[in-house]
């Protein structure tokens, strides 16, 4: 096997590992928008394994530019396509992930401030007690996350 052939060869595998990886954050970006994260939480094992072979071939051609550096011109162009529609869905994915996240802390943000909100007071012991409200909460509410 010639170089052209192994860079050509792994000029493919890139773009293949790209388009595959491109879909399912576009799939799982739909899937926030239309507020049924759920569904991309069952494609999380896939996506992530992706993600990892992705990261891990992007670094190594970086390493090494040889790897790739023979192919045609023409399937390299194809691979920098592949890239930045890649890039632009992740934008997207960021984008969908971050209002979701969003939305989660409010929601409980909000049932946390109820639940504090709707506790009955306690009557206190001995001769000048005062009904004190109870500061014992069922939720644990971090305003750093």
């Amino acid at each position: 096997m010639t170089m052209t052939d192994t860079a050509t060869d792994n000029v493919e595998r890139l773009i293949s590992l790209t388009e595959r990886l491109t879909q399912r954050l576009a799939g799982d970006a739909l899937a926030f928008e239309a507020r049924r994260p759920f569904e991309a939480a069952e494609r999380l094992d896939e996506t992530t394994r992706l993600a990892s072979l992705y990261r891990l071939e992007s670094m190594r051609v970086r390493q090494d530019p040889s790897l790739v550096a023979g192919a045609p011109r023409a399937l390299r162009q194809r691979l920098e396509r592949a890239t930045e529609a890649f890039e632009a869905v992740l934008a997207r994915h960021g984008r969908a992930l971050f209002a979701v996240k969003a939305i989660t802390e409010g929601l409980v943000r909000a049932i946390a401030e109820e639940v504090a909100s709707s506790r009955e007071a306690t009557a206190g012991y001995g001769p000048g007690a005062r009904n004190q409200a109870s500061s014992a909460t069922a939720i644990t509410l971090n305003h750093q996350a």
